[in-house]
């Protein structure tokens, strides 16, 4: 997520949380972001973010690898939070009978996310219109 528009711009579902998940959904997000260099990355200390190529990576983007405390459940809010929001309004009211209905569904999620929900930090806009407003409003200047 990008805390700046409280984008969804990587994510990766997997039957393994293991680091070839994590590094697909940073894949994902430089892909989606093109450019990152300087950008902070904040994630917990699962090991999976400690993993040496996951690391490695970071530094080839030029990205800052941020950790907080071990055990501080507030440390990383925002993506609990995210995660508890996909999980009610996408998983939990829908039976997904496969692997790949699951994926299919959480997919179409990260677009209605993006592209129609609401944040009372960016003004009550979706995160797609909130980027637009600013890049709109740096055009001007």
């Amino acid at each position: 997520m990008d805390l700046f528009s409280r984008k969804i711009v990587g994510w990766e579902l997997s039957r393994n949380v293991d680091t070839d998940l994590t590094l697909k959904a940073l894949n994902k997000a430089v892909q989606s972001r093109g450019e990152i260099d300087g950008c902070i990355h904040h994630s917990d200390h699962g090991s999976q973010y400690l993993a040496g190529a996951y690391i490695e990576r970071l530094h080839q983007l030029g990205m800052l690898p941020s950790m907080g405390e071990v055990g501080n459940s507030y440390d990383n809010a925002f993506a609990e939070s995210l995660n508890k929001t996909v999980k009610n309004e996408e998983v939990w009211i829908n039976e997904y009978e496969t692997f790949e209905q699951a994926y299919k569904g959480i997919e179409e999620y990260v677009k209605k996310y993006n592209g129609r929900r609401l944040h009372s930090s960016i003004g009550y806009v979706p995160p797609n219109e909130y980027e637009q407003q600013q890049l709109n409003m740096i055009k001007v200047l």
